[in-house]
């Protein structure tokens, strides 16, 4: 019977690149800036690494099929390093292979690099890639704001809510990620919005106007993982460790079958009880001190606390107005400004979501820390809501 990594691998060290507009940096460029902070963190040579994950989802643009990007660009000693590729989810995915190898005893020390540089695609959202050959015949001409605007859509007739009150409360997701992207030196988007700027804001895809949109950036995060007592024989205390790594991934029956109705995201659901029970979470809305969540669009955000039971099937607009997840509020969200604020580099994103729960953790947050955090929850989706990938880990205090 599965135990859970509850407790068994600690991160060792963390680093994370500026993002934004880096027309002056290649991924290598990116790679190096986040694993140079990685492994001063961690306080460890190159020699003690094991085995390296690296996660990029557009190989054609400056990274390249297979694990040869990251060891050229790292110098790395000639160890395995495995390119994993799961939509948003692949930095996500990076970090749960290097802790089951380190948990499995495969090796002591693993690191795990996400990477995209998607401002040279010249494109303005993120760039087309192949899909396969069936799913164009599902989705003929989709496009990502579509797709999130119908969940919006479903939601508020699903739940019958007045369309006026679910735009603005869309728009507090916007402003509140701004307001908390505006302290941080490393987001891309360092500036607050009004709520009036962003209700009067072009439409995208309705009601998603332009600020309901997450931009697109370059950038790159590591993580270096290691097993609790090796941490602490380098001299590590406070350890921040790992309580559930899941992944839920879509099997066809929302789209193919009259039971979904399109109003929420099924994967998420499935994926946050296996993490509540791998962490031995049993009420979530206590236990849970902060988040960061898949906010491509501020209606994923909304009702993405309501996949993860933060908030009551169909009442999540009221807690966003009420600032249930604003930096002061109940459960934080998007503390560090989310992707709205940090763009969608797709195989960074995970990564960089760790990043900002191991600072708040370890109390090195800044401007941005919060009040004794002790448990934190990350979430990716990748696709859109009727056909993902959806990856949900908790980090937290050793112990807790």
């Amino acid at each position: 019977m599965a135990t859970g990594i509850k407790d068994k691998v600690a991160i060792l060290g963390m680093g994370c690149s500026k993002f934004g507009e880096r027309w002056d940096a290649s991924p290598e460029d990116l790679m190096v800036e986040a694993y140079t902070e990685a492994m001063a963190d961690a306080g460890i040579t190159p020699e003690q690494l094991g085995a390296a994950w690296f996660s990029t989802h557009m190989d054609d643009v400056g990274t390249g099929r297979g694990g040869t990007p990251l060891s050229i660009a790292l110098r790395l000693p000639n160890i395995g390093v495995t390119r994993v590729e799961n939509f948003c989810a692949g930095g996500s995915e990076a970090i749960r292979a290097a802790v089951y190898a380190v948990a499995a005893g495969a090796c002591d020390i693993a690191l795990a690099v996400g990477v995209e540089k998607l401002k040279d695609t010249g494109y303005g959202g993120l760039p087309m890639s192949t899909v396969g050959t069936y799913i164009p015949q599902w989705y003929p001409n989709a496009v990502a704001p579509a797709n999130f605007a119908q969940l919006a859509s479903a939601y508020r007739t699903r739940h019958g809510v007045d369309a006026a009150l679910l735009k603005r409360a869309i728009a507090h997701v916007s402003v509140k990620s701004h307001a908390n992207g505006a302290k941080n030196p490393k987001a891309h988007f360092q500036k607050a919005v009004s709520e009036e700027t962003v209700l009067k804001a072009p439409i995208i895809a309705e009601p998603l106007g332009l600020f309901d949109c997450a931009g697109v950036s370059d950038g790159a995060a590591a993580v270096i993982v290691t097993r609790p007592e090796i941490a602490r024989e380098l001299g590590k205390r406070n350890l921040v460790t790992f309580k559930a790594l899941q992944v839920a991934v879509s099997n066809g029956w929302e789209l193919q079958s009259s039971e979904w109705d399109g109003s929420y995201v099924h994967t998420t659901r499935i994926a946050a009880k296996r993490a509540y029970d791998e962490a031995g979470i049993r009420d979530p809305r206590k236990e849970v001190s902060m988040t960061e969540v898949h906010d491509c669009f501020s209606i994923t955000e909304l009702v993405t606390m309501e996949d993860l039971f933060l908030s009551e099937t169909g009442q999540g607009y009221k807690d966003v107005l009420n600032g249930d997840f604003d930096a002061e509020g109940r459960i934080p969200c998007q503390i560090d400004g989310g992707l709205k604020c940090f763009g969608h580099p797709i195989g960074a994103s995970g990564i960089r979501m760790l990043y900002e729960l191991y600072l708040q953790l370890q109390g090195r947050a800044g401007a941005r820390q919060l009040a004794n955090p002790t448990i934190g929850l990350t979430h990716n989706l990748g696709g859109q809501p009727s056909q993902n990938v959806c990856s949900v880990s908790i980090v937290g205090l050793e112990g807790a």
